[in-house]
């Protein structure tokens, strides 16, 4: 049978080649999977022209995934540097990649990334009009806009972040809702300013049916924007937010109308005790979209670690539901990060998603954890090492202090708890002095 998306050929009863890869993946049944992308309450992001993709789930049931953000900018468009990172993203395990570059002609940089790319490629292609056209934003016409969208589609963007939400109407309540950092969403605002400018309505918004004509034709994946996520603690769960999210919940049901997958993007800054309310306004609002979030950053004081403040709010996060955590490195607020940036950044938002994985009983991620366990039980340091999440930095620190004992560290010597039980159930003298 015929299918033009991987959403029809599930409520066809058709399960893809990609289904079955993210079923074995996921330890799921394949028929379990196919009825989540059927409902809209998961996604594999899967554009047809993306021939090295390896695919993955996002949605209900299934493991936290993570993405990276990369890209080229007019003050660091260095494009060998941004290709060094997609290395490093892509061998620290990251399921998904965002090429955010804002500025020249960027289609050779994009193509290459999704020719090479095994993860699922994200874009923002209002970023890319800008450059692309060299001109004025208020100079830019609706279709130039979605010439854009169209030329990443043909390309082989997996899924592309369009801030349709942001319309005339939530428009006003920004205007009416002081709020103390504004829009921060780089294309929000960009959107926003357009629409100011021209006095016209958010073309992606006003013309939505276009939007869906082309996702359905390259099976893009709609990753519907936050254009008022709030950018502080000030300015979190406020109306502007919520008025959008009631907007992307209409769009939602509109994408899924024309068998176009479709994911949520959230906050943003948000305090620790308001995490859980937005998880479950979410998927209320949106029905059980699958939610994709940028943090939340937890506190707004800690700019040089805010991978850190992201981590702890993406762990919370994700144990209460949300599905896609984007990463976020120590460079946050204050510069384009570096490869070490990235890789901090990595580690912590895998360490938070594997850590909402466990509270959400996904099955087999606690294998992990248990087997590093017994390494620790054994005092198998290197068994220890090899099942850490970064067995570098876990080498690294083990060999640059080097304990007396081998069944030891420099910490405790011989005074291990755990050496010291060891010795003791075996019936062995502890030696503390020895």
């Amino acid at each position: 049978m015929n299918y033009t998306t991987q959403m029809d050929a599930a409520k066809k009863d058709i399960i893809t080649k990609e289904m079955k890869t993210v079923a074995k993946k996921e330890q799921m049944d394949e028929k379990k999977v196919m009825e989540l992308i059927a409902q809209g309450k998961a996604i594999i992001p899967a554009n047809k022209n993306h021939k090295s993709l390896d695919p993955e789930g996002v949605g209900k049931g299934m493991r936290t995934k993570i993405n990276v953000n990369l890209g080229i900018s007019k003050d660091c468009c260095n494009i060998d540097m941004e290709f060094e990172k997609v290395k490093t993203a892509l061998a620290l395990k990251a399921e998904a990649i965002m090429d955010l570059s804002c500025f020249g002609k960027t289609s050779k940089f994009r193509k290459k990334l999704i020719d090479t790319s095994p993860a699922m490629i994200g874009t923002v292609p209002i970023y890319d009009a800008v450059g692309y056209y060299d001109k004025n934003l208020k100079d830019i016409t609706v279709d130039e806009f979605f010439e854009v969208v169209e030329t990443h589609a043909k390309d082989g963007v997996d899924f592309m972040t369009i801030h349709a939400g942001l319309n005339r109407a939530t428009a006003k309540k920004i205007k009416k809702n002081e709020r103390l950092t504004s829009i921060v969403s780089r294309g929000g605002s960009l959107l926003y300013a357009w629409m100011s400018l021209n006095d016209k309505e958010n073309p992606f918004y006003e013309h939505y049916d276009r939007l869906l004509d082309i996702c359905q034709k390259y099976d893009v994946t709609i990753s519907l924007g936050d254009g008022c996520r709030p950018g502080s603690l000030h300015d979190s769960t406020d109306a502007c937010q919520v008025e959008e999210l009631i907007v992307l919940g209409e769009l939602t049901k509109r994408s899924w109308e024309q068998n176009v997958q479709v994911m949520i993007e959230g906050p943003g800054h948000m305090a620790l005790n308001e995490i859980k309310g937005n998880m479950m306004l979410e998927k209320r609002l949106c029905h059980d979209a699958p939610f994709y979030v940028l943090g939340p950053l937890v506190t707004d004081i800690a700019p040089g670690y805010d991978h850190i403040t992201s981590a702890i709010g993406g762990a919370i996060a994700a144990a209460n539901g949300a599905d896609f955590l984007c990463y976020v490195t120590p460079a946050e607020h204050l510069r384009l990060p570096t490869i070490e940036d990235m890789k901090e950044g990595i580690i912590a938002t895998r360490i938070a998603a594997h850590a909402a994985d466990i509270a959400k009983g996904i099955p087999g991620a606690r294998d992990w954890d248990d087997k590093m366990g017994k390494a620790r039980a054994d005092l198998d340091w290197e068994k220890m090492i090899k099942l850490a999440i970064d067995p570098e930095k876990a080498r690294q620190y083990r060999e640059s202090s080097i304990p007396e004992k081998e069944d030891t560290c420099t910490m405790c010597g011989n005074m291990c708890a755990i050496r010291n039980m060891k010795r003791e159930r075996e019936g062995k003298d502890i030696q503390l002095n020895a």
